[in-house]
């Protein structure tokens, strides 16, 4: 579980450190360095050095990249902390609301309750978290590490405020990514399935299920085309 920890820690979508793979962080923990992840964040380059197959210039390249992730956004360092049920949009939501480390720690279950888009399991799991002992005590290190403990929030504009919107099949241009980080972005709550509470469909080619429930459903159904064209007109009308 420490291994499974550390490793998705680094990982691309949670600190993004570059070049700390999973076959570093087993040689780190082979060799005593690095039992949490709070570790990392101590490694000098001649720690990296004792380790087989790096040299000098690579070794400063993985200190460079653990350095960069100090400046990571607090979604990212929620997400990463691997807090069962807590995943990237939700670790989001969670830090839209309460913006900084401290105001999140010091939250119950019944203010996370209040979130659209944040069930009870979610709640509890970080109230639970944030009460244990070992875990303020590892949030207390990297903060001493100099680990960024603030939410930089990317909302551009509230054009999608309130609205419920599913992505489903494959766009001509975004990532199904790329699509639900917009919704956010503006506003909105990018939803996994279709419900009478969902605001309207983006659809691309072989959309499948979710396009037929939408149109059983009589939710309206665009195009990235014009669910882009409604970012932008939104924009310009606030």
């Amino acid at each position: 579980q420490r291994n499974r920890n550390l490793i998705h820690f680094a990982s691309r979508d949670a600190m993004n450190i570059e070049g700390l793979g999973e076959m570093i962080v087993l040689r780190l923990v082979d060799r005593g360095l690095v039992k949490d992840v709070a570790d990392i964040y101590d490694l000098g380059k001649d720690d990296i050095l004792k380790l087989e197959g790096f040299k000098d210039r690579s070794a400063d390249n993985l200190i460079t990249a653990i350095a960069e992730s100090r400046n990571a956004n607090l979604d990212k360092l929620l997400f990463a902390l691997g807090i069962r049920n807590v995943g990237g949009k939700t670790a989001t939501l969670l830090c839209e609301e309460f913006r900084d480390m401290d105001t999140l720690m010091q939250a119950t279950a019944g203010d996370m309750l209040k979130i659209d888009g944040i069930g009870e399991t979610v709640a509890v799991n970080v109230e639970s978290y944030f009460r244990q002992d070992a875990s303020r005590k590892l949030i207390e290190r990297l903060k001493a590490s100099g680990v960024n403990m603030t939410y930089r929030s990317t909302r551009t504009s509230n054009a999608l405020r309130g609205k419920s919107i599913v992505v489903t099949g494959t766009l001509p241009t975004l990532s199904r990514d790329e699509a639900e980080k917009l919704i956010a972005d503006n506003g909105g709550k990018a939803a996994s399935s279709v419900s009478k509470k969902t605001a309207f469909v983006v659809a691309g080619e072989k959309a499948g299920s979710k396009l037929d429930k939408a149109q059983q459903l009589g939710i309206r159904v665009i195009s990235e085309a014009e669910f882009l064209d409604m970012i932008d007109q939104n924009k310009e009308n606030t």
